[in-house]
């Protein structure tokens, strides 16, 4: 059965032609038929429980993932950057779910680099309301691990309907975005859990993409970052196996507690680790969970009593209001989590469990910050599930 048509499918309207309103129906039929063999939301489905499970082995192999990607990129990446360090007064990052998060934390790190905005855009509001924005002055940059994502694919044929330089990053080659895209970087990472690599791997693309036309443009900032992003596939592994039995704890703290919803809030490229927390926390698990930026808690009663609250707060400009926001979070009678950087004090008073992560410069900092709040999405699963099969 075909998928409501999108509104780039009307012949009389879409700038679109032909073969490519062909090629979103065609890719909107498949993913359709994909979303209704996920697993179900019932904690004992088979299905479900082994994704889960299968999330733990790829979670861990993340540091080699990325060292495969960069290596695999290294010259297509030299090509995208000259092209970007030439000159473009745009960037536009496009993708849904979880490549809209990377997206954002990449986002400090390319505009630092490339000294234009570099706004990440979610695909269906780009495709049907900001094509019009862009130009052969502009980039747009797509990201879907699947390469077949409908929204993603329309956008990236609008962007170069506007004669935009288009890039696609996937992890599927042969896929229809990387078919489309004008050139396309290829994710080295697998999926048979849900998505953590395919994040991380694309992130750190992005992340290198950004220092090497720093590199071109203003080398003296590039350098910090080099020496930094160097390290990171190592410090990565590193903070896994620190801080996973700390996370699992509290997971089954919160499981035995009877936790029902689950808050994750950051700011600047760590409002990206609070959307993936709450994304894995939805696929992982049967409870209900947010995201939301740090000053916006402080505008709604945005906690309940009862309710953890995991507050993601590297060193930086962004401290001081976390600080309130978890001040507030215990006000509310909420239970809180910090994560935040070793040696910051800010939270020492704050009654929080705090895990720590080490110093790196904040546009790189989500590379580290992603792992704990992926950890807290799979150790929830595993002991919701652990304690759904003791209850049956």
């Amino acid at each position: 059965m075909k998928t409501p048509a999108s509104p780039l499918l009307n012949s009389s309207t879409s700038p679109l032609d032909a073969r490519q309103r062909a090629v979103v129906q065609r890719v909107s039929d498949a993913e359709r038929a994909h979303i209704l063999a996920l697993p179900s939301n019932d904690p004992l489905d088979a299905k479900m429980r082994f994704r889960v499970q299968a999330t733990g082995p790829e979670l861990f192999g993340q540091p080699t993932a990325i060292r495969a990607t960069l290596e695999s990129n290294a010259t297509t990446l030299d090509v995208i950057a000259a092209k970007l360090a030439a000159g473009v007064r745009r960037v536009v990052l496009v993708g849904c779910g979880d490549s809209l998060a990377v997206m954002v934390a990449a986002r400090q790190a390319l505009e630092s680099m490339l000294g234009v905005p570099c706004e990440p855009v979610q695909s269906l509001e780009f495709a049907y309301y900001q094509a019009d924005l862009v130009d052969a002055e502009s980039a747009v940059i797509a990201l879907s691990s699947s390469g077949e994502t409908t929204r993603t694919v329309e956008a990236l044929l609008m962007a170069q309907h506007r004669g935009s330089y288009t890039v696609a990053i996937t992890n599927t080659a042969g896929s229809t975005l990387q078919a489309e895209a004008g050139t396309s970087l290829k994710i080295e990472a697998t999926r048979v859990g849900w998505p953590t690599q395919s994040s991380t791997a694309a992130l750190a693309l992005l992340l290198e993409l950004a220092i090497r036309v720093g590199e071109r443009r203003v080398p003296a900032d590039a350098a910090i970052l080099r020496a930094a992003f160097g390290g990171l596939p190592d410090l990565m592994a590193e903070v896994l196996d620190r801080i996973d039995p700390i996370v699992a704890g509290i997971a089954e703290g919160e499981v035995a507690a009877g936790v029902r919803n689950v808050l994750f809030s950051g700011a600047g490229p760590n409002l990206a680790s609070a959307i993936v927390g709450a994304a894995k926390v939805k696929e992982c698990t049967t409870l209900h969970a947010v995201e939301i930026q740090v000053e916006e808690y402080h505008h709604y009663n945005s906690q309940k009593a009862g309710e953890p609250l995991f507050l993601i707060a590297p060193s930086g400009p962004s401290v001081p209001r976390a600080v309130d926001t978890g001040r507030d979070a215990l006000r509310w009678d909420g239970r809180l989590y910090v994560v935040t950087t070793e040696g910051e004090r800010a939270f020492d008073e704050s009654g929080a469990q705090v895990i720590t992560m080490p110093p790196v410069p904040e546009s790189l900092s989500p590379l580290l910050y992603l792992l704990a709040v992926q950890l807290v999405g799979y150790h929830l699963g595993l002991s919701s599930y652990a304690a759904a099969a003791r209850d049956e």
